[in-house]
């Protein structure tokens, strides 16, 4: 393709048809067709021109064309995202603009009117135009068609596209648009045309993900004014230019370095790390950097190792050495949950402050919660404060952005969210291809989120980025599945004993082992499975002193097992409650206590016990010096055994020996799963095995016996002959015949509702119904990245005779009236999901007063009116407990918000 002769190139000499579609409304003409995708145009070259060089050279490949050549032809192609807005009936939506087309002859009937999409009539009417540039009718080009059409949302199938191009037309139109398009091509034209036949799925969605968000900043008024701002189309352009230059400051888009310049010793790396120096390298960190080292190409480096082992610090060694070798934007790690996340952040921030070398980096921090965090309310608006190098930008931080920056922590939903069809999955993608992305604790998850995360991996690859997975230990079933998605065949994996590493890049996998620090054993003992057993065991193991902790598995034993040591401890024993079903700011408040008392950092009390749920074995890096623990699948059993004795200090004297106690582990027979709530927590199947495996075992020994228990437990060795025969035949015949077809139904689902990045891209989508993220509204039906029933979350206000209160002593509001921000900010804190299924179908009902339908951060919540404390829904009585938290009054299974 090269530049179009005779076509005028300033607005001036246009036909005045030309100049008058109109792309954005407001004073005057409003703003131009043509000067918008001049702005979009720019400001795809300008970030691109802050990417590194691999990704303009991966794209380069994938459109077949010289890297020299392809920022001209991005920005082209992108530039013409709106040309559907051409059509009669998207110009009769402003009256004046209208107005004026009809004063130069333009006119419309009522079909051409009734045809108001835009977006897909793009994609109909670019398709011949280009096609008479050289192109031809070219898959390549009707995949990029798709790509740009996409930028409100969702791609279009070739029927849709076809559906949107205008019918009987009134005279003229095909002239104008003609004249926009040779105007256009004459100044933008790029040089050479792509070499392939056609492009695949990933390079079609990282197409789209630039599009729309080089078009949500071309169309800001604030940096690109309406109205034609230079009359020569090359003056336009270059100010255009400057503008997109200014515009990706002001939102703190940053240019691209390594963190790693140069090489430095491994300890050094290690203690700027952690930032503190003279620490020297674990064993796992110094055989990480070996298999690092000598690696090539995009990479998946695979972590299993006991707690405590430095894996953090050796992700980010990961990222430091990955991002060196290949230039990598930048770096995502996703955590299981947003407490998790949130505990992470703060390593992640001194990280980025020991790299940072005095410029300034953008980290997010990626969930639902971010807003609450006071880290991140400290680094925004800092830019350019003496000192402050790392940042968070605001404009980031809003919905579907965070990942767009360079660094973030979050949940690993957020990224999950990239391969499932919901709005604007694509801008995900292109955020996370060509970067480094963790996924920790990866043996946290059920088979349906698992499988989403292994075609989570497809597309990483495919886009050019490299992945660190960690886990304590994998069953050799998920390890192998993971690295499968990777592309690695089974028969390549090596048999690496444990702890192991595992690296796979272009080179093929290579493997490694270390030697690992032993742990004391610790004593597995049994207690019963009802709660006044429970209670009596930790009132005995504290009674001179110590600090225990009873972890159980849903809230309502939680709550009742509180109540009951309530009137059983003294004022000298610290009792504390943890779990899900506080308001956010309370939970906060809860977690910042526990861990003053139980934290590496805290100040131990004399007697304390924590009672709290699974919310505690993965976000909070406490210890006890003595542990009880519900029977539970042994990978979790393992995790919250990890908690006892952590970290390295003096004990009491009767808590020098570690002791473990699991309830029911000791009974003649399998415990009543029901009655505890336990199998609508976990897998019946799952908990029966480990249930008969550990029955045997009176010490756990770290690490030898962490990959051993699993693999034992989650593999097909035969129970053992001990075990009664009735729990053996409930075992091995129908919690397994259930768990098996539990675990198909859940991979079948994943992969039904997950983007296949092998897939065509015309066909990609046909199957695909468009959905929305959980906690929003939208077309279609939400995608979830995890199984479970709806969840709904709640705000609790109190319902007075005076107004509503966010708590009873607070300040009165109209739910009739808007809140401000203040309030909208008081009232997000204080909220609470929850997944039950008759709430959920009360408040799904329901209709928002205009106090949170009027405000963003509220609109998507739901308020709980508390009159005294409580509420009647139906035949459950919700109340909110100061000490307890949400309680229901009414028994039901467990779902999880119990956890």
């Amino acid at each position: 393709m090269g530049q179009g002769e005779g076509v005028a190139l300033s607005f001036s000499v246009l036909a005045g048809a030309i100049r008058r579609i109109w792309a954005k409304s407001g004073e005057g003409f409003g703003h131009g067709l043509l000067a918008h995708m001049l702005d979009v145009a720019a400001v795809v070259e300008t970030i691109l021109a802050r990417e590194p060089e691999s990704s303009r050279c991966w794209i380069a490949r994938e459109l077949g064309l010289p890297p020299a050549q392809v920022v001209r032809w991005i920005a082209f192609l992108i530039g013409l995202h709106d040309f559907g807005k051409s059509i009669p009936g998207f110009q009769l939506k402003w009256l004046e603009g209208w107005q004026c087309l009809q004063l130069l002859g333009l006119v419309a009937d009522k079909f051409s009117a009734a045809m108001t999409q835009h977006a897909p009539a793009s994609a109909a009417l670019l398709n011949p135009l280009l096609g008479r540039r050289e192109v031809a009718d070219a898959a390549w080009l009707r995949h990029v068609l798709q790509a740009i059409s996409a930028h409100h949302g969702y791609n279009f199938t070739q029927s849709q596209i076809n559906e949107a191009r205008p019918v009987n037309e009134g005279r003229g139109w095909s002239e104008a648009r003609q004249g926009l398009f040779d105007a256009y091509f004459a100044f933008l034209a790029p040089q050479g045309v792509p070499n392939v036949e056609e492009l695949s799925l990933p390079a079609v969605q990282w197409l789209a993900g630039l599009t729309s968000v080089s078009d949500w900043i071309g169309s800001n008024p604030d940096w690109f004014p309406l109205g034609e701002r230079c009359d020569d189309l090359g003056d336009y352009y270059a100010d255009a230019l400057r503008r997109a230059a200014t515009a990706l400051d002001a939102v703190e888009w940053p240019r691209y370095r390594t963190l790693l310049p140069e090489p430095l010793p491994l300890d050094t790396l290690i203690g700027r790390i952690i930032g503190r120096q003279g620490v020297a390298a674990r064993p796992l960190q110094q055989r990480a950097e070996q298999l690092l080292a000598g690696g090539r190409g995009p990479s998946l480096l695979l972590v299993e190792a006991p707690m405590g082992e430095g894996k953090t610090e050796l992700a980010f060694l990961a990222h430091l050495y990955l991002q060196a070798a290949n230039q990598h934007r930048g770096l995502y790690v996703a955590m299981p949950t947003q407490a998790t996340g949130n505990a992470l952040f703060q390593r992640a921030v001194t990280f980025l402050r020991s790299f940072a070398a005095d410029a300034p980096l953008d980290v997010q921090l990626v969930h639902g919660g971010a807003a609450l965090n006071e880290q991140i309310a400290h680094l925004r608006g800092i830019a350019g404060t003496p000192g402050e190098d790392v940042t968070s930008s605001s404009w980031f931080s809003q919905r579907r952005r965070p990942l767009l920056s360079p660094y973030g922590v979050g949940t690993v939903d957020q990224a999950l969210f990239a391969a499932l069809n919901v709005k604007h999955h694509f801008v995900r993608l292109w955020g996370l291809g060509n970067r480094v992305v963790i996924l920790d604790e990866v043996h946290a998850y059920d088979l349906y989120t698992g499988t989403l995360i292994e075609q989570l991996l497809r597309w990483l690859k495919a886009m050019g980025s490299s992945v660190v997975l960690m886990s304590a230990t994998l069953p050799a079933a998920r390890r192998n599945a993971l690295l499968r998605a990777w592309g690695i065949g089974e028969s390549a994996i090596p048999a690496q004993p444990y702890p192991r590493l595992m690296l796979a890049d272009d080179r093929g996998i290579s493997g490694a082992s270390c030697e690992s620090r032993p742990l004391a054993p610790i004593e597995l003992r049994a207690v019963g499975e009802d709660l006044a057993s429970l209670a009596a065991c930790a009132l005995t193991n504290l009674e001179s002193e110590g600090c225990g902790a009873i972890i159980v598995n849903t809230v309502d034993r939680a709550q009742a097992l509180y109540r009951m040591l309530q009137s059983s401890v003294d004022d000298s024993t610290v009792l504390m409650l943890f779990h899900a079903r506080f308001p956010a700011d309370q939970r906060g408040e809860i977690e910042t206590a526990v861990l003053k008392a139980f934290g590496p950092q805290g100040t131990r009390p004399q007697r304390a016990l924590l009672i709290a749920t699974q919310v505690a074995e993965q976000s909070l890096d406490f210890d006890a010096d003595v542990m009880l623990t519900d029977l539970a699948p042994v990978d979790l059993l393992l995790q919250r055994a990890g908690r006892l004795h952590r970290h390295q200090r003096a004990r009491p004297k009767d808590h020098c020996v570690a002791r473990l106690y699991v309830a029911g582990l000791g009974a003649a027979q399998l415990p009543d799963l029901r009655t505890t709530a336990w199998e609508f927590v976990y897998s019946p199947y799952i908990l029966g095995r480990t249930w008969a495996f550990l029955r045997g075992e009176a010490e756990l020994h770290f690490p030898r016996d962490i990959d051993r228990l699993v693999q034992t437990v989650y593999g097909d060795v035969p129970l053992p002959d001990e075990v009664p025969e009735a729990a053996r035949r409930y075992i091995d015949g129908k919690a397994s015949e259930d768990h098996q077809g539990k675990q198909q139904a859940m991979r079948q689902l994943a992969t039904h509702v997950a983007i296949d990045p092998a897939d065509e891209p015309q066909s990609a989508y046909l199957n695909k119904h468009f959905g929305f993220e959980e906690g929003e509204e939208g077309i279609g039906l939400p995608n979830r990245t995890r199984l479970g029933g709806d969840s709904v979350t709640l705000v609790p206000v109190h319902d007075t005779p005076e107004g509503w209160r966010v708590i009873m002593d607070g300040e009165v509001f109209d739910p009739r009236q808007p809140v401000t921000d203040a309030l909208a900010k008081a009232l997000y804190a204080r909220q609470i999901k929850t997944s039950r299924p008759d709430l959920v179908r009360h408040f799904q009902a329901a209709d928002n007063p205009e106090a949170f339908a009027g405000h963003p951060l509220l609109r998507h919540l739901k308020p709980l009116r508390l009159v005294d404390g409580n509420v009647q829904i139906g035949k459950l009585t919700v109340c909110l407990d100061d000490e307890l938290g949400l309680i229901y009054q009414r028994n039901a299974p467990a779902s999880e918000d119990e956890k």
